[in-house]
């Protein structure tokens, strides 16, 4: 079983792995920042908060929050627009990685991308993996 933080560096190097394949530039900042990653994505550059995900069933669910222990307790943390533009996910039970922009998941603190049709056939506000 992998620790968060064996889980966090899997997850950044398959992330950087696909980005340098598909030609984006990679850039990790030097100082302590909400984002791991700043992609080159010419002209644009994206502030990258990357994540693992899990496969349950048909979905796999992307946690866009972090955790930290502090001495009341653990302290959950959203992002917002001001500290990442994106997320950039990786899930080893599909192993696929996911880019999703923060301006699409409105403020929520998880999102599910689903891998196969719904079994009630819903097709709207589906959020599809292959997306």
């Amino acid at each position: 079983m992998l620790t968060t933080n064996q889980k966090g560096a899997v997850a950044e190097t398959a992330v950087i792995h696909e980005a340098i394949k598909l030609g984006i530039g990679v850039f990790k900042p030097v100082a302590e920042e909400r984002c791991d990653f700043i992609f080159d994505l010419h002209p644009r550059l994206v502030r990258v908060q990357c994540k693992w995900a899990s496969r349950y069933g048909d979905v796999v669910v992307l946690r866009l929050y972090s955790n930290r222990r502090t001495i009341n307790g653990m302290k959950r943390s959203t992002y917002s627009p001001e500290e990442v533009d994106a997320f950039a996910v990786y899930s080893p039970d599909t192993g696929q990685c996911y880019f999703i922009e923060i301006s699409e998941v409105g403020g929520r603190t998880a999102v599910q991308l689903r891998l196969a049709d719904t079994r009630n056939n819903q097709r709207s506000k589906i959020n599809w993996a292959r997306n």
